[in-house]
């Protein structure tokens, strides 16, 4: 009970995503392909509006629901990383159709068979947790 806000702003967030049909396959294909803005729309929002909450953060000194601040650390300097990761991620979402946030909002929607998509995220995430000392960072 103690973190019933946090479901229900998570199913907020379903509800929100799935109305402006950042989980349609057919949005995203259009992504892709570059027919269409309305994901790109929706993505340089987020990113905006991360912009904004990070700078309110840091500005502000926020404090956690602990009372301890909050320390957003710099990232490492590098170029091969990121670019090596977001081809990874970006041929993962445009093959699966999806990226991992939508997973669960599929899910919750019937899309049983995106379960499978799960799966391979699970997979992945543990392989890269066994990997990770010797992947370059």
């Amino acid at each position: 009970m103690k973190f019933i806000k946090f479901l229900l702003v998570g199913i907020l967030f379903g509800i929100v995503l799935t109305k402006s049909e950042a989980v349609s396959w057919y949005r995203i294909y259009e992504m892709f392909h570059f027919q269409s803005f309305h994901m790109f729309g929706i993505i340089g929002v987020a990113v905006v509006m991360g912009v904004i909450g990070i700078q309110f953060i840091k500005r502000r000194n926020i404090k956690d629901i602990t009372g301890q601040p909050i320390v957003i650390p710099d990232k490492e300097k590098g170029f091969a990383g990121y670019i090596i990761g977001g081809i990874l991620f970006g041929l993962g979402w445009g093959l699966v159709g999806t990226c991992p946030g939508p997973i669960y909002i599929l899910i919750g929607a019937g899309f049983w068979g995106i379960g499978i998509v799960l799966l391979g995220a699970l997979l992945g995430t543990y392989l890269y947790g066994l990997l990770k000392s010797k992947l370059p960072h």
